[in-house]
C-alpha cells in the first residue's frame, strides 16, 4: 500500500511540475506579444510566479496562478505587471495604462534596444 502512495505522489508531482512549466510559458508568450501590441519592452522574460490557488470555474477545478512580470517603456525604468492564469485561460492582464498610451501607435518595437550616451564632461 506504501508504494502506491509513494508512486502516486510522484505522478501528482510530475504532473504539477510540468502543468507549471507549460502555464509560465503561456505566460511568457502572452506578455510577449502584449508588449508588442502596447509598444514597450518585456524584460529579461521575468515572468515569475506570485501566488497560486484554486478556482471552481464551469469548466472544473483548476490551478489559479498569478504571475508577475518587468517591461518598460523606454530601457531604462523597470514597471511592473502582473497576470493570472486559471487553468490555462488568461483570467487578467495588468500592465499600468496610467503610463502607457495605448491609443497612439508606437514606431519602436518591443525589444529595441535603446542606446546609452557615454559622453561624459569631466
Amino acid at each position: 500500500m506504501s508504494t502506491f502512495l509513494i508512486i502516486l505522489t510522484l505522478i501528482a508531482i510530475a504532473w504539477f511540475w510540468l502543468d507549471s512549466s507549460r502555464a509560465r510559458e503561456l505566460a511568457v508568450g502572452i506578455c510577449k506579444q502584449a508588449s508588442e501590441k502596447y509598444g514597450v519592452q518585456f524584460l529579461d522574460e521575468s515572468v515569475v510566479l506570485k501566488s497560486l490557488g484554486i478556482r471552481w470555474p464551469s469548466e472544473g477545478l483548476r490551478l489559479r496562478r498569478v504571475y508577475s512580470f518587468d517591461f518598460s517603456r523606454d530601457g531604462v525604468e523597470r514597471l511592473n505587471g502582473n497576470l493570472a492564469l486559471v487553468g490555462i485561460n488568461l483570467e487578467y492582464l495588468d500592465f499600468d495604462f496610467s503610463i502607457i498610451d495605448v491609443n497612439q501607435s508606437s514606431t519602436k518595437k518591443a525589444g529595441d534596444v535603446i542606446p546609452i550616451n557615454k559622453n561624459y564632461k569631466n
